[in-house]
């Protein structure tokens, strides 16, 4: 973790270089009455109204308490994230790290005026000064949740969890005897290319890779190479959580990465799941809601930002996504339905342990010269067409 915190702090100090003026730009001085509704892009589950299940609510209060009516649009991968933001017409959007640079890069982001969210005290310490939110001493976002990326299993096929993501990165027979072929899934964003290079980082330490986002020619190769025996395997790439979570109830896949949000649906509806973080670690990513450089609602924007502090909102998205709170004291307040237990189920002790998601630099820290993000992009796009 501390290596990735660095990689991040280094891209954080070329940004502050290529932008000059980046950190002085205007942020808010005060908030004022809102405007009647705050346009967010989040990830799938992220920004619940009770719709999905009726014990988790976090929006409808808020519309009553504020008069901001919140409207959602889901995005499924961060560049999809960063293109919608591109476009316009939102006010924040729930980032991850490898999109969340990117917009500060481009301006697509404002700066945030800590001293308008009075819960800012509140967020995790390890958190507060994040690189992958924070240039020049200057923060981009408020922190919102965290957590790994897990392998997903059914327990049916497999009596015990499996030790190794090598299940769904090489061929062969699973414990009821039937091949993984076709019935593994893996994910539909260039960014999983880490996940490649996270399991390489273990198998073959000979190659001296350091961290999973800073791979050089010869390493990228041998991921994408290990990519190319994934695509032989796989039945479905998946961005759509609700999809994966069809196709693991119906369609019989056994196996993949995931995130927590699909692991609890699919145990809520009794279907024989588990999930695991096998030997090699894991990648995983930390979220920071960000507000557009041209909001056209920031009152009701910061509004949010502060609502999204609330412990008790953290406490049960933290039960619902099955992710840790970025404040601690969610996990044990007792405003919510989060308990210690639980938080520390989800991984929080674990923070060290995972590599959280950041953007792929050309001048990396480990080597001096690595494969940049735009390559990762063109690249994964070729290895699912079968390239």
């Amino acid at each position: 973790m501390k290596k990735i915190l660095n990689t991040c702090t280094a891209m954080a100090m070329a940004l502050s270089v290529m932008a000059p003026g980046l950190a002085s730009a205007e942020m808010m001085k005060e908030v004022g009455p809102g405007e009647g509704q705050v346009n967010i892009v989040a990830w799938a589950g992220y920004i619940e109204r009770g719709e999905t299940d009726k014990a988790f609510d976090w929006v409808t209060k808020f519309e009553e308490a504020s008069g901001c009516k919140v409207n959602v649009k889901t995005a499924n991968t961060s560049d999809e994230m960063v293109a919608l933001m591109n476009e316009g017409g939102f006010d924040l959007v729930t980032a991850s790290g490898d999109a969340s640079l990117r917009l500060i890069a481009g301006k697509r982001v404002q700066p945030i005026n800590t001293d308008l969210i009075p819960s800012w005290s509140t967020v995790d310490d390890r958190l507060k000064d994040a690189p992958w939110h924070t240039v020049d001493g200057v923060h981009y976002g408020t922190p919102y949740m965290w957590g790994p990326n897990v392998l997903m299993y059914n327990t049916e096929v497999f009596k015990e969890a499996p030790t190794s993501w090598n299940v769904v990165f090489e061929e062969m027979d699973l414990p009821d005897g039937k091949t993984n072929k076709g019935r593994v899934q893996a994910y539909d964003g260039p960014i999983h290319i880490a996940d490649a290079a996270q399991y390489l980082m273990f198998h073959k330490p000979e190659l001296g890779i350091k961290s999973p986002y800073e791979l050089n020619d010869a390493q990228y190769k041998e991921a994408l190479d290990l990519l190319r025996v994934q695509r032989t395997l796989v039945g479905r790439y998946w961005h759509d959580a609700f999809i994966q979570i069809d196709d693991f109830k119906n369609e019989g896949v056994v196996a993949s990465g995931t995130w927590p949000f699909q692991v609890n649906l699919l145990k809520a509806d009794n279907q024989p799941v588990a999930s695991t973080i096998p030997q090699e670690g894991a990648t995983g990513w930390a979220d920071t809601t960000m507000m557009h450089v041209d909001s056209a609602n920031p009152n009701c924007a910061y509004m949010w930002m502060e609502h999204s502090l609330a412990s008790n909102l953290q406490s049960d998205l933290s039960v619902w996504f099955g992710a840790n709170p970025a404040v601690p004291a969610a996990c044990t307040d007792g405003r919510g339905m989060q308990t210690a237990e639980g938080c520390t189920a989800n991984g929080l002790d674990d923070f060290e342990k995972i590599n959280f998601w950041t953007t792929p630099v050309s001048k990396c820290e480990s080597q001096g010269e690595c494969v940049p993000y735009y390559r990762w992009v063109s690249d994964y796009i070729g290895v699912i067409g079968g390239r």
